[in-house]
Protein backbone atom coordinates (compact mmCIF):
# COMPACT_ATOMS: atom_id res chain seq x y z
CA UNK A 1 0.00 0.00 0.00
CA UNK A 2 1.45 3.34 -1.11
CA UNK A 3 0.06 6.66 0.12
CA UNK A 4 0.96 9.93 -1.58
CA UNK A 5 1.18 12.74 0.98
CA UNK A 6 1.15 16.39 -0.10
CA UNK A 7 2.03 19.32 2.16
CA UNK A 8 2.13 23.01 1.25
CA UNK A 9 4.35 25.29 3.32
CA UNK A 10 4.34 29.05 3.61
CA UNK A 11 6.48 30.57 6.36
CA UNK A 12 5.91 27.67 8.74
CA UNK A 13 9.44 26.25 9.00
CA UNK A 14 9.30 24.77 12.49
CA UNK A 15 5.74 23.54 12.17
CA UNK A 16 6.50 21.93 8.81
CA UNK A 17 9.28 19.94 10.48
CA UNK A 18 6.97 18.96 13.32
CA UNK A 19 4.27 17.86 10.89
CA UNK A 20 6.78 15.71 9.03
CA UNK A 21 8.09 14.24 12.29
CA UNK A 22 4.59 13.21 13.31
CA UNK A 23 3.80 11.96 9.82
CA UNK A 24 6.71 9.52 9.68
CA UNK A 25 5.82 8.07 13.09
CA UNK A 26 2.34 7.22 11.80
CA UNK A 27 3.30 5.07 8.83
CA UNK A 28 3.05 1.58 10.35
CA UNK A 29 3.34 -0.89 7.49
CA UNK A 30 2.24 1.69 4.93
CA UNK A 31 4.73 3.12 2.47
CA UNK A 32 4.65 6.87 1.92
CA UNK A 33 5.80 9.10 -0.90
CA UNK A 34 5.90 12.66 0.41
CA UNK A 35 5.74 15.87 -1.59
CA UNK A 36 6.21 19.28 -0.04
CA UNK A 37 5.57 22.42 -2.06
CA UNK A 38 6.99 25.61 -0.62
CA UNK A 39 5.13 28.74 -1.67
CA UNK A 40 8.11 31.14 -1.66
CA UNK A 41 8.50 31.23 2.12
CA UNK A 42 10.49 34.09 3.56
CA UNK A 43 11.74 32.11 6.54
CA UNK A 44 14.17 29.17 6.54
CA UNK A 45 11.59 26.59 5.46
CA UNK A 46 13.38 25.32 2.36
CA UNK A 47 16.81 25.07 3.97
CA UNK A 48 15.56 23.33 7.12
CA UNK A 49 13.34 20.86 5.26
CA UNK A 50 16.11 19.94 2.83
CA UNK A 51 18.48 19.41 5.74
CA UNK A 52 16.10 17.32 7.88
CA UNK A 53 14.24 15.42 5.16
CA UNK A 54 16.44 15.14 2.05
CA UNK A 55 14.51 12.14 0.70
CA UNK A 56 11.13 13.81 0.25
CA UNK A 57 10.25 15.56 -2.99
CA UNK A 58 10.57 19.30 -2.37
CA UNK A 59 9.25 21.80 -4.90
CA UNK A 60 10.30 25.43 -4.50
CA UNK A 61 7.85 27.92 -5.98
CA UNK A 62 9.22 31.34 -6.85
CA UNK A 63 5.96 32.96 -5.77
CA UNK A 64 3.00 32.12 -3.59
CA UNK A 65 0.58 30.39 -5.98
CA UNK A 66 -2.02 29.63 -3.33
CA UNK A 67 -2.99 26.51 -1.43
CA UNK A 68 -5.09 24.54 -3.91
CA UNK A 69 -2.91 25.27 -6.93
CA UNK A 70 0.21 24.20 -5.03
CA UNK A 71 -1.39 20.85 -4.19
CA UNK A 72 -2.34 20.40 -7.83
CA UNK A 73 1.27 20.83 -8.95
CA UNK A 74 2.26 17.29 -7.98
CA UNK A 75 -0.81 15.38 -9.17
CA UNK A 76 0.99 14.13 -12.28
CA UNK A 77 3.71 12.64 -10.05
CA UNK A 78 1.66 10.84 -7.41
CA UNK A 79 1.60 7.04 -7.56
CA UNK A 80 -0.28 6.19 -4.38
CA UNK A 81 -3.56 4.33 -4.01
CA UNK A 82 -4.73 7.27 -1.89
CA UNK A 83 -3.72 10.92 -1.77
CA UNK A 84 -3.40 12.56 1.64
CA UNK A 85 -3.40 16.34 1.88
CA UNK A 86 -1.83 17.37 5.17
CA UNK A 87 -1.43 20.90 6.50
CA UNK A 88 1.94 21.86 7.91
CA UNK A 89 0.19 22.81 11.16
CA UNK A 90 -1.56 19.43 11.47
CA UNK A 91 0.02 16.72 13.61
CA UNK A 92 -1.21 13.17 13.08
CA UNK A 93 -1.41 10.51 15.80
CA UNK A 94 0.57 7.23 15.53
CA UNK A 95 -2.50 5.34 14.31
CA UNK A 96 -4.06 8.03 12.10
CA UNK A 97 -2.85 6.92 8.69
CA UNK A 98 -3.31 3.18 9.20
CA UNK A 99 -6.83 3.59 10.60
CA UNK A 100 -8.06 6.04 7.99
CA UNK A 101 -6.64 4.04 5.09
CA UNK A 102 -8.24 0.85 6.45
CA UNK A 103 -11.57 2.65 6.72
CA UNK A 104 -11.37 3.90 3.14
CA UNK A 105 -10.54 0.39 1.93
CA UNK A 106 -13.62 -1.03 3.63
CA UNK A 107 -15.99 1.72 2.42
CA UNK A 108 -15.86 1.70 -1.34
CA UNK A 109 -18.17 4.70 -1.83
CA UNK A 110 -16.19 6.96 0.51
CA UNK A 111 -14.20 9.26 -1.74
CA UNK A 112 -13.00 11.80 0.84
CA UNK A 113 -12.28 11.23 4.52
CA UNK A 114 -11.59 13.66 7.36
CA UNK A 115 -10.87 13.06 11.04
CA UNK A 116 -11.47 14.53 14.48
CA UNK A 117 -9.58 17.84 14.77
CA UNK A 118 -8.25 18.97 18.12
CA UNK A 119 -6.85 22.46 18.76
CA UNK A 120 -3.64 23.33 20.56
CA UNK A 121 -5.67 23.92 23.72
CA UNK A 122 -7.37 20.53 23.48
CA UNK A 123 -10.72 21.89 22.29
CA UNK A 124 -12.64 20.04 19.61
CA UNK A 125 -12.72 21.91 16.29
CA UNK A 126 -15.57 21.70 13.73
CA UNK A 127 -14.70 18.58 11.77
CA UNK A 128 -17.96 17.42 10.17
CA UNK A 129 -19.85 20.12 8.30
CA UNK A 130 -22.77 21.13 6.10
CA UNK A 131 -22.30 22.99 2.83
CA UNK A 132 -22.64 26.78 3.07
CA UNK A 133 -25.64 28.41 1.41
CA UNK A 134 -26.59 32.08 1.21
CA UNK A 135 -29.36 31.41 3.74
CA UNK A 136 -27.51 29.36 6.35
CA UNK A 137 -24.55 31.78 6.42
CA UNK A 138 -27.02 34.64 6.89
CA UNK A 139 -28.87 32.71 9.60
CA UNK A 140 -25.66 32.15 11.54
CA UNK A 141 -24.88 35.87 11.59
CA UNK A 142 -28.29 37.10 12.72
CA UNK A 143 -29.19 34.16 14.97
CA UNK A 144 -32.16 33.07 12.91
CA UNK A 145 -31.44 29.47 13.82
CA UNK A 146 -32.68 30.16 17.34
CA UNK A 147 -36.15 30.66 15.92
CA UNK A 148 -35.81 27.90 13.33
CA UNK A 149 -33.65 25.14 14.87
CA UNK A 150 -33.96 22.95 11.76
CA UNK A 151 -31.72 25.28 9.75
CA UNK A 152 -28.52 23.40 8.92
CA UNK A 153 -25.70 25.78 9.81
CA UNK A 154 -22.24 25.10 8.40
CA UNK A 155 -20.53 24.46 11.76
CA UNK A 156 -23.50 23.49 13.91
CA UNK A 157 -24.15 20.13 12.35
CA UNK A 158 -25.91 17.80 14.78
CA UNK A 159 -23.04 15.40 15.13
CA UNK A 160 -21.47 13.39 17.89
CA UNK A 161 -17.69 13.71 17.68
CA UNK A 162 -17.39 10.08 18.71
CA UNK A 163 -19.54 8.77 15.85
CA UNK A 164 -18.14 8.12 12.39
CA UNK A 165 -20.64 9.36 9.81
CA UNK A 166 -21.26 10.80 6.36
CA UNK A 167 -21.37 14.59 6.02
CA UNK A 168 -21.18 17.33 3.37
CA UNK A 169 -17.53 18.34 3.70
CA UNK A 170 -14.48 18.02 5.93
CA UNK A 171 -11.66 20.53 6.54
CA UNK A 172 -8.60 20.18 4.37
CA UNK A 173 -5.95 19.97 7.09
CA UNK A 174 -6.21 16.16 7.02
CA UNK A 175 -7.90 15.25 3.75
CA UNK A 176 -7.64 11.69 2.52
CA UNK A 177 -8.82 11.19 -1.07
CA UNK A 178 -9.23 8.04 -3.11
CA UNK A 179 -7.04 7.96 -6.21
CA UNK A 180 -10.20 7.04 -8.16
CA UNK A 181 -11.80 10.31 -7.07
CA UNK A 182 -8.72 12.26 -8.14
CA UNK A 183 -8.82 10.57 -11.55
CA UNK A 184 -12.56 11.18 -11.99
CA UNK A 185 -13.14 14.55 -10.33
CA UNK A 186 -9.66 16.01 -10.04
CA UNK A 187 -8.45 17.82 -6.96
CA UNK A 188 -8.80 21.53 -6.19
CA UNK A 189 -10.20 24.06 -8.63
CA UNK A 190 -7.41 26.59 -9.40
CA UNK A 191 -10.11 29.26 -9.30
CA UNK A 192 -9.42 29.60 -5.57
CA UNK A 193 -6.24 31.14 -4.19
CA UNK A 194 -7.08 30.41 -0.56
CA UNK A 195 -10.19 29.19 1.32
CA UNK A 196 -13.19 27.17 0.09
CA UNK A 197 -11.06 24.72 -1.93
CA UNK A 198 -12.11 21.68 0.06
CA UNK A 199 -15.74 22.82 0.28
CA UNK A 200 -15.90 23.13 -3.49
CA UNK A 201 -14.09 19.83 -4.00
CA UNK A 202 -16.43 17.93 -1.68
CA UNK A 203 -19.38 19.51 -3.52
CA UNK A 204 -18.02 18.11 -6.79
CA UNK A 205 -17.19 14.75 -5.22
CA UNK A 206 -20.73 14.29 -3.92
CA UNK A 207 -22.23 15.41 -7.23
CA UNK A 208 -20.14 12.69 -8.90
CA UNK A 209 -21.80 10.04 -6.72
CA UNK A 210 -19.13 9.61 -4.05
CA UNK A 211 -19.53 10.10 -0.30
CA UNK A 212 -17.65 12.29 2.18
CA UNK A 213 -17.12 10.81 5.64
CA UNK A 214 -16.00 12.03 9.04
CA UNK A 215 -13.95 9.39 10.88
CA UNK A 216 -14.06 9.59 14.67
CA UNK A 217 -11.62 6.89 15.81
CA UNK A 218 -8.43 8.91 15.48
CA UNK A 219 -7.52 12.58 15.73
CA UNK A 220 -5.18 15.24 14.41
CA UNK A 221 -3.85 18.18 16.39
CA UNK A 222 -4.55 21.24 14.26
CA UNK A 223 -3.04 24.60 15.20
CA UNK A 224 -4.56 26.78 12.44
CA UNK A 225 -3.82 30.24 11.06
CA UNK A 226 -0.03 30.07 11.14
CA UNK A 227 0.61 31.03 7.50
CA UNK A 228 -1.96 33.82 7.70
CA UNK A 229 0.05 35.52 10.46
CA UNK A 230 2.49 36.69 7.81
CA UNK A 231 -0.09 38.70 5.87
CA UNK A 232 -0.64 42.32 6.89
CA UNK A 233 -4.36 42.17 6.18
CA UNK A 234 -5.09 39.44 8.71
CA UNK A 235 -8.17 39.99 10.84
CA UNK A 236 -7.15 40.26 14.45
CA UNK A 237 -10.04 38.17 15.73
CA UNK A 238 -10.08 35.25 13.31
CA UNK A 239 -6.57 35.48 11.79
CA UNK A 240 -8.03 34.96 8.35
CA UNK A 241 -7.23 37.11 5.38
CA UNK A 242 -10.56 38.89 5.10
CA UNK A 243 -10.47 39.94 1.47
CA UNK A 244 -9.38 36.51 0.26
CA UNK A 245 -12.09 34.87 2.36
CA UNK A 246 -14.76 37.11 0.83
CA UNK A 247 -13.40 36.47 -2.66
CA UNK A 248 -13.44 32.70 -2.24
CA UNK A 249 -16.98 32.73 -0.84
CA UNK A 250 -18.21 34.76 -3.82
CA UNK A 251 -16.41 32.47 -6.27
CA UNK A 252 -17.89 29.41 -4.56
CA UNK A 253 -21.47 30.69 -4.62
CA UNK A 254 -21.23 31.86 -8.23
CA UNK A 255 -19.74 28.55 -9.40
CA UNK A 256 -22.09 26.25 -7.50
CA UNK A 257 -25.26 28.34 -7.13
CA UNK A 258 -25.13 30.61 -10.18
CA UNK A 259 -25.53 34.37 -10.47
CA UNK A 260 -28.76 34.34 -8.46
CA UNK A 261 -27.00 32.47 -5.66
CA UNK A 262 -24.07 34.87 -5.38
CA UNK A 263 -26.35 37.92 -5.63
CA UNK A 264 -28.58 36.46 -2.89
CA UNK A 265 -25.49 35.96 -0.74
CA UNK A 266 -24.42 39.59 -1.23
CA UNK A 267 -27.92 40.87 -0.48
CA UNK A 268 -28.26 38.80 2.71
CA UNK A 269 -24.76 39.81 3.78
CA UNK A 270 -25.83 43.45 3.59
CA UNK A 271 -28.99 42.68 5.57
CA UNK A 272 -26.82 41.05 8.26
CA UNK A 273 -24.49 44.06 8.21
CA UNK A 274 -27.48 46.37 8.73
CA UNK A 275 -28.70 44.21 11.59
CA UNK A 276 -25.30 44.40 13.31
CA UNK A 277 -25.07 48.14 12.66
CA UNK A 278 -28.43 48.73 14.34
CA UNK A 279 -27.34 46.62 17.32
CA UNK A 280 -24.17 48.67 17.71
CA UNK A 281 -26.12 51.93 17.53
CA UNK A 282 -28.65 50.77 20.11
CA UNK A 283 -25.89 49.62 22.43
CA UNK A 284 -23.84 52.79 21.78
CA UNK A 285 -20.93 50.69 20.52
CA UNK A 286 -19.73 53.36 18.13
CA UNK A 287 -16.21 51.97 17.74
CA UNK A 288 -17.61 48.98 15.81
CA UNK A 289 -19.57 51.08 13.31
CA UNK A 290 -16.65 51.81 10.90
CA UNK A 291 -16.09 48.07 10.50
CA UNK A 292 -19.75 47.60 9.54
CA UNK A 293 -19.61 50.42 7.01
CA UNK A 294 -16.37 49.16 5.50
CA UNK A 295 -17.85 45.72 4.85
CA UNK A 296 -20.51 47.23 2.57
CA UNK A 297 -17.97 48.55 0.11
CA UNK A 298 -15.53 45.65 0.42
CA UNK A 299 -17.87 42.95 -0.82
CA UNK A 300 -18.83 45.00 -3.91
CA UNK A 301 -15.19 45.85 -4.55
CA UNK A 302 -14.30 42.16 -4.53
CA UNK A 303 -17.36 41.30 -6.64
CA UNK A 304 -16.25 43.72 -9.37
CA UNK A 305 -12.55 42.78 -9.20
CA UNK A 306 -13.44 39.13 -9.70
CA UNK A 307 -15.50 40.05 -12.76
CA UNK A 308 -18.77 39.32 -11.01
CA UNK A 309 -17.33 36.34 -9.13
CA UNK A 310 -16.07 34.43 -12.15
CA UNK A 311 -12.28 34.65 -11.77
CA UNK A 312 -9.65 34.98 -9.08
CA UNK A 313 -7.71 38.18 -8.48
CA UNK A 314 -4.50 36.26 -7.72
Amino acid sequence: MLISVILVSYNTAQMSLQALDYLFTSTGNIELEVFLIDNASKDDSVYLIKKSYPNITLIENKENVGFGRANNQVLAMVKGDYVLLLNTDAFVQPDTISKTVAYMQSHAKCGVLGVKLIGRDGDLQPSCRYFPTPFNTFSARVGLNRLFPNIKLVDDIDWNANNTQACDWVPGCYYLVSKQVVEQVGLFDPLYFLYCEEVDHCFSVKNAGWQVHYYADTSVIHIGGESAKFDNTVEQKSRQVNTLRIESELLYFRKNHGFFGVFTHIFLTHVADCYELIKHLVRLQFKDIPKNLKSYGLIWQVFIKTRFSTQSTR
